[in-house]
């Protein structure tokens, strides 16, 4: 069974990235961050709003993959654009996770339900 990780990147926009107008943001995505992650298709990434509920942070990015490499390969490749480096967005956080981690454990240790 291969193992699927989950990264939760809490993100804080910048005010340059808040300046742009919602067609050049699209334009930037489309040429800049689009064009990375079609080089790691083992990433796949869903992009929340958090702004209206958080005083934390303004965005989480999902990232699940099974190949740890790929996921490394493509937030550098992000650090190497506007996205990162202008910066649009600010990293606060990554939390890494393993879904049902417990569940892998209890079938390696033979636990039984009680």
């Amino acid at each position: 069974m291969s193992r699927r990780y989950t990264f939760f990147m809490l993100l804080q926009s910048a005010p340059d990235w808040l300046r742009l107008g919602r067609v050049e943001r699209q334009r930037f995505l489309a040429e800049h961050v689009r064009p990375v992650f079609a080089r790691y298709p083992a990433v796949t990434m869903r992009f929340y709003d958090a702004e209206a509920f958080s005083g934390r942070c303004t965005d989480v990015a999902v990232f699940e993959t099974a190949d740890l490499q790929a996921y490394t390969f493509l937030i550098d490749g992000l650090r190497d654009t506007a996205f990162f480096s202008q910066p649009y967005f600010q990293v606060l956080d990554i939390v890494p996770a393993v879904e049902d981690g417990y569940v892998e454990y209890d079938r390696a240790h033979d636990v039984h339900a009680a």
